[in-house]
């Protein structure tokens, strides 16, 4: 068993160590704190491509049967990469909440401290309590109380991750200074460029499919499995279902409503002030 968990435990902080030794190599303009935001990035999403190759592949395996057909990945993965990642995570991000003030010269930042720790989990309560809900839940629920059952909806809920590479490439191209370039009138910043415009609709996109409409979708495949109307399928289910993945979407309506706003503050911005009236 700590064979096994030790492979995302070393996994990950090994990627993240290496980003942090190379970035500052390449960018030698970059600041301490955008070297780890980048960093801390680049290995989430290395960690969403993993697993949502791994959903699709326990997905298109269990399709047969949605409640019996089984994939060992189902369990193996949470075990090996999931858990690890979820640990190693909470701390990567501490350490760019930490470094974000740090370079600001913050004087509560000066060194690492409770009350640093105590700001990061005030600043990120939603993201530091969805990490601890997955560790505390998820993984309960995946290795002892499914009854070897529902491989398909684990694979489903591994396909909420395709869209954190857009995510991170957003916060990335948000926070990151660009180069000065040799003619200034032609300087956008990253938030105005083309790249930031695409990956903002594929953020939205991605995010509404894999995160919002896949919990109709799963009730949707559990109803035409037993024979059910959609609307029915949640009487159907256990109470304890219902709230689960009440408590599960929640945060992700909280956080697409948020990306809505922003992603329409940046259309008004990129549409510039309206013209003014000629009396």
């Amino acid at each position: 068993m700590w064979q096994v968990l030790a492979c995302g435990a070393v996994v990950f902080p090994g990627l993240f160590f290496v980003f942090r030794k190379i970035l500052p190599a390449v960018f030698k303009h970059w600041t301490d704190a955008d070297v780890v935001l980048v960093s801390e990035r680049l290995v989430s999403s290395i960690h969403a491509v993993m697993a949502t190759t791994v959903g699709i592949i326990i997905v298109s395996s269990c399709s047969n049967n949605i409640i019996y057909d089984r994939h060992w990945l189902a369990t193996y993965f949470v075990i090996w990469y999931g858990v690890p990642y979820m640990t190693y995570d909470i701390f990567a991000m501490y350490l760019s909440h930490y470094y974000r003030y740090h370079v600001k010269g913050h004087e509560d930042y000066k060194q690492h401290s409770l009350r640093t720790v105590n700001s990061f989990v005030r600043r990120e309560f939603l993201l530091v309590l969805h990490h601890i809900a997955l560790l505390t839940i998820l993984l309960p629920i995946t290795l002892f109380f499914r009854k070897d059952q529902g491989d398909f909806f684990i694979g489903c809920l591994f396909l909420t991750e395709l869209s954190t590479p857009f995510v991170s490439l957003g916060k990335i191209l948000i926070q990151l200074p660009l180069p000065p370039l040799p003619a200034p009138p032609l300087q956008l910043s990253l938030q105005e460029c083309w790249l930031h415009k695409a990956n903002g609709g594929m953020v939205l996109l991605t995010f509404f499919i894999c995160r919002i409409a896949l919990f109709p979708f799963m009730y949707w495949m559990y109803g035409r499995h037993y024979g059910i109307p959609l609307h029915a399928v949640p009487f159907h289910l256990p109470l304890a279902t219902n709230l689960g993945n009440c408590c599960i979407l929640a945060p992700q309506l909280y956080w697409f409503v948020l990306l809505v706003r922003k992603g329409y503050r940046l259309y008004l911005r990129s549409r510039g002030p309206p013209p003014a009236k000629e009396d």
